[in-house]
C-alpha cells in the first residue's frame, strides 16, 4: 500500500514588468508580476510607493483569470525611484511576500 504524496509550493515571482533594477525611460503605465504558481485573489497586495512613501497604485490589484499573474495600474510616475511590494497567498494556502525596485528616468 502506498502513502499519499503531499506537494507544497509557494508562488514566486517568474517575471517583472518593469523588472528588477530596471531603469526606463518612459513611466509604465501599470506594473505587472508573473508568478509560477496561482494565487488567490482575494488576498492577493500589490503597491508601488515612490521616494515619498505615496503608493501610486491607481485602484486595486487585479488577478488573472487563471491566477498566475498580478497587476495595478499607476498613476503618472515621475523620475525617481519606485518600491513594489507584493504579498500573496499559493492556492495551497502558503503566504509569500517581497519587494524589488525599478527607476523612472528623467526624459520620456
Amino acid at each position: 500500500m502506498s502513502s499519499p504524496i503531499m506537494s507544497w509550493a509557494h508562488s514566486f515571482p517568474d517575471k517583472e514588468t518593469p523588472s528588477a533594477g530596471q531603469k526606463i525611460a518612459s513611466p509604465p503605465s501599470e506594473v505587472v508580476i508573473d508568478f509560477d504558481a496561482p494565487i488567490e485573489k482575494l488576498f492577493a497586495k500589490l503597491e508601488v510607493t515612490g521616494a515619498d512613501g505615496k503608493n501610486e497604485a491607481a485602484g486595486a490589484p487585479q488577478v488573472s483569470e487563471d491566477g498566475r499573474q498580478l497587476s495595478v495600474k499607476v498613476g503618472a510616475l515621475k523620475p525617481g525611484d519606485y518600491t513594489v511590494k507584493w504579498a500573496v497567498v499559493c492556492i495551497d494556502t502558503h503566504h509569500t511576500e517581497g519587494s524589488y525596485t525599478f527607476s523612472v528616468a528623467n526624459g520620456s
